[in-house]
């Protein structure tokens, strides 16, 4: 007499398949996402005080403002073509910009996922003015930076026109009549110097800085870090607007 063996429910119907595991995304952790924006920040701390540098050469005098931007073109030269140092420092000025703007933005959505349910009662907010602003106050930074290479680096916007000296370019695009567009240059300065007193604090915390001395004297350099850079930027519009400079 044939016995029928059942079939173990382990086993698949003949000619199933199996669905392959997919595979999972590889995301880097906040601590490297950190890290990104802690050394993409550094690297546009130093072209901006590098930049602000460059532009107090108009106290010198506007030959010599000129010569300057022009040496820049000639940098690399003749190993590079002319101007190209110039191009190669954009690209990688927006390759950091980028990095930085990605880093935060995964930040700030990791944050919201860790905790989807909104308090009943906000608390307080800790932290600086800046620390509640950086958001806002990186629109209008890449507003700023885009408006400033149309404007006093390609001339596209500016009264002087594009074939016109560096220096030229800077006394018509702060002239008087055109105190909207120095207005604006203010108040993204501003917003810079807010931008880099809550980042250098950040990016010391980031380092391992958890001491409470430690954090005044981060806090401290950042906030002496962020007035000398806006006193030097601002410097050369408050020139031109009072007849120091043209």
């Amino acid at each position: 007499m044939a016995v029928d063996t059942p079939i173990p429910k382990t086993t698949k119907a003949a000619g199933a398949t199996a669905r392959p595991t997919p595979p999972k995304s590889v995301r880097p952790s906040s601590v490297v996402l950190k890290l990104i924006m802690a050394a993409s920040g550094a690297l546009l701390v130093f072209f901006l005080f590098a930049h602000a540098a460059g532009n107090l050469k108009i106290f010198v005098g506007e030959s010599d403002f000129d010569h300057y931007a022009e040496w820049l073109r000639e940098l690399g030269t003749p190993l590079l073509p002319h101007a190209w140092f110039l191009w190669i420092q954009r690209f990688g000025l927006l390759a950091a910009i980028g990095l930085h703007i990605w880093a935060a933005a995964a930040l700030t959505i990791r944050a919201k996922k860790a905790r989807p349910v909104k308090y009943a009662h906000r608390p307080k907010v800790q932290g600086s003015y800046a620390a509640r602003t950086m958001r806002w106050g990186g629109v209008i930074i890449v507003l700023f930076v885009i408006w400033h290479i149309l404007d006093l680096t390609l001339g596209k916007v500016n009264p002087a026109g594009g074939d016109s000296a560096p220096s030229e370019r800077v006394v018509e695009g702060f002239a008087p009549d055109r105190w909207y567009v120095t207005l604006f240059y203010v108040l993204a300065v501003v917003a810079v110097g807010f931008h880099l007193r809550h980042g250098i604090w950040s990016a010391a915390r980031t380092m391992g800085q958890q001491t409470i001395k430690g954090e005044r004297r981060a806090k401290a350099i950042a906030l002496t870090l962020s007035v000398i850079l806006v006193a030097m930027y601002l410097s050369v519009p408050i020139a031109v607007l009072t007849g120091l400079v043209g």
